[in-house]
């Protein structure tokens, strides 16, 4: 939200359980919302963020290279917004993704293998971490 008008729209549809496709970057910051830094500059949905266990990484879901708000895939950032490196590929619906405590695990949603449906699964992968660029 850039302007005080975007923002008073935005907390008067949150009041009414709603929400409105928005362009939504994601930030660190302290626990207490101090000190927030903005990670990604990418355009339209970036959400979902999970910290990777190494502490360095951000895993999230993105719709920023889609022309029509669709599909949403996985994206890695490092903490400090360099080093964006695209997790997935698919043509469907993949979001929520949380590693394992060890981070030998990763489990997203996905709409994937599901007969056309819209139905949404959880998906397990065994994850193999790249060095940190």
């Amino acid at each position: 939200m850039e302007t005080p008008e975007e923002e008073a729209e935005y907390k008067q549809l949150l009041k009414e359980g709603l929400v409105m496709p928005t362009n939504m970057e994601l930030y660190i910051a302290n626990a207490d919302g101090s000190d927030a830094k903005k990670i990604t500059s990418l355009g339209q949905a970036n959400w979902a963020p999970y910290w990777h266990p190494n502490g360095k990484q951000v895993i999230f879901a993105s719709n920023h290279t889609s022309e029509r708000g669709f599909p949403f895939t996985l994206y890695m950032i490092n903490a400090d917004g360099s080093g964006l490196e695209q997790i997935g590929y698919g043509e469907t619906f993949d979001a929520f993704p949380v590693f394992s405590k060890d981070g030998r695990y990763l489990v997203f949603s996905s709409n994937r293998n599901n007969g056309g449906t819209r139905e949404t699964n959880l998906f397990l992968a065994e994850w193999i971490d790249q060095p940190v660029q």
